[in-house]
């Protein structure tokens, strides 16, 4: 059995495995950083560290969010940074077991090497992705990084 958060993004479930999440807030209007990629909406400040504010949507479905009172930031551990995703609904935490995860085919996989599976459970399916791999496979990702370790 993992432990993961599941949260809503358009019309379908994805996870993070439990160990990667810092925390789950409400959503903050961010502050602006000028010359960031558009998907990267800005920074928020969270229990004093400086976390970039991602656009899940505008990386997986090439649309900005819009958000609504239950808009959240699923606050994850990067490397050696926290990055905020933003996600339109955090539903719950939920055990997963290992017999219901198929891997995702080669293929897409070479893509979008942060989706490491699709859970199959009884009524639905949920991705299950990895939010460091995202992060790093982002272009910009070494800029952000260094736009706020400078900013800390």
């Amino acid at each position: 059995m993992n432990k993961f958060v599941v949260f809503q993004l358009e019309r379908e479930q994805y996870a993070v495995p439990i160990e990667y999440v810092i925390s789950i807030e409400k959503m903050v209007e961010p502050t602006i950083i000028p010359q960031m990629p558009d998907y990267m909406v800005g920074v928020v400040r969270i229990r004093g560290e400086l976390v970039p504010v991602l656009d899940t949507r505008k990386l997986l479905y090439e649309r900005s969010f819009e958000e609504t009172d239950k808009t959240r930031l699923v606050v994850t551990t990067a490397e050696d940074i926290s990055v905020a995703f933003i996600v339109d609904e955090a539903k719950e935490i939920l055990d997963i077991p290992e017999e219901a995860v198929k891997q995702v085919n080669m293929l897409a996989y070479q893509q979008t090497p942060y989706l490491v599976g699709v859970a199959s459970l009884p009524e639905r399916l949920i991705i299950l992705m990895d939010p460091n791999r995202l992060f790093a496979h982002l272009e910009e990702a070494d800029e952000i990084k260094e736009h706020i370790h400078s900013h800390q």
